[in-house]
């Protein structure tokens, strides 16, 4: 068994020439081998993969499995074809995010892709509601996760490959909505990345044969370069932007995590909710800091608008082109053109999901307000 406990673990991958180990939610793989920037323009060009072999991998067989996950989440998987990329997200009652998975079927099992940290409670959860049903959960330890972009997972091997999960991201999914600028204008709309499982024992394999097919320019990168992307695409991520109180409309994250179509589920209510009266209490939103400081700032670091403290950096990163960007949650109520401090310093706000916190499934009026007219006065 594989070990990946944040303290243990630490990928093969770290001992090539110049990787630099990461921290954080990234601990035991490489955070960069030397040269973040042209790792980052290669992974854009679909040339790098990216150790992601911390990540947690857990499948559910059995012939009931499909509709069993469709029941308990945010995500209509009855009728998904075999190979198809989804996520679903696993609420609490009142709607917060307990558990961010990537999906996809290959026709016997369900393939689960889930944060280090979310391993054991996610498998927990499940095995808690099996109840009478057919269906298996199992922690993949043998299977390890590598990351591309642009189309660079055709360069791994067929073998010792399993299954390549396309991130759906940004595009709106069956069901879906959003907070945030229509698909075509999203800025995450070009940016593709992919994972791809392997088996463990010939994770090193499957890396050297990326660099042998992928052109003379290929290279491995670091998870600065992934972040990095996943950044400027605003793409919310389960061991960062999402803390006990995070609800899927405050990260726009109902384009790919959430089919308002759907039966019952646990945290429904709470989804319609918010849709049909809007204000979700926070909103995410992207924070171009001031270059002029070399230091960056840290997940957690406070964010204010000079006054007051007004939410926290959840993710930050130097991007090659962006320079210093970070994503942040704050109070909905916070001004759009408010420029926010952190650490001492200035950031600009590009808005994600919008401060009047309607989605484009939102009514034009909150519901009640007919009524409200009609009432007499005095």
């Amino acid at each position: 068994m594989t070990d990946l406990s944040t303290d243990a673990y630490r990928s093969p991958l770290l001992s090539r020439p110049g990787a630099v180990a990461g921290s954080g939610p990234d601990a035991g793989v490489a955070f960069h081998l030397g040269d973040p920037v042209h790792e980052q323009r290669a992974l854009e060009r679909g040339q790098a993969v990216v150790d992601l072999s911390h990540l947690g991998v857990v499948t559910v067989s059995g012939p009931d499995r499909i509709s069993w996950l469709t029941t308990l989440s945010s995500q209509q998987l009855t009728g998904m074809t075999p190979g198809t990329s989804t996520e679903l997200l696993l609420l609490a009652v009142h709607g917060q995010i307990e558990h961010a998975v990537a999906v996809q079927d290959d026709g016997t099992r369900t393939w689960l892709i889930t944060e280090r940290e979310d391993v054991e409670p996610l498998r927990a959860f499940l095995d808690r509601m099996r109840f009478m049903l057919r269906v298996e959960v199992t922690v993949e330890d043998q299977v390890a996760v590598l990351g591309t972009a642009a189309g660079g997972w055709q360069y791994l091997p067929a073998e010792p490959s399993v299954l390549t999960w396309n991130d759906p991201w940004p595009r709106t999914g069956p069901g879906g909505t959003t907070y945030g600028p229509p698909d075509a204008e999203h800025p995450g709309i070009d940016i593709h990345r992919a994972l791809t499982l392997v088996r463990r024992e010939r994770l090193t394999d499957a890396v050297e044969g990326f660099l042998a097919t992928a052109g003379p320019r290929a290279r491995v990168a670091g998870t600065w370069a992934w972040e990095a992307l996943r950044v400027e695409a605003w793409r919310p991520r389960f061991g960062c932007e999402v803390d006990e109180r995070a609800l899927p409309h405050e990260l726009d994250w109902l384009r790919t995590g959430v089919h308002l179509e759907k039966g019952c589920y646990r945290g429904q209510e709470t989804v319609a909710r918010v849709i049909n009266l809007g204000r979700p209490p926070r909103r995410l939103v992207m924070l171009h800091l001031d270059g002029s400081e070399h230091l960056m700032p840290e997940a957690g670091a406070e964010v204010s608008d000079g006054r007051r403290v007004v939410g926290r950096v959840t993710s930050a990163v130097r991007h090659a082109e962006l320079g210093p960007v970070a994503l942040a949650l704050v109070k909905r109520s916070v001004p759009a053109g408010t420029t926010l401090d952190v650490d001492g310093v200035a950031a600009a706000q590009e808005i994600i999901v919008p401060p009047d916190g309607v989605s484009a499934a939102s009514p034009a009026e909150r519901p009640g307000a007919e009524l409200r007219r009609r009432a007499p006065r005095g």
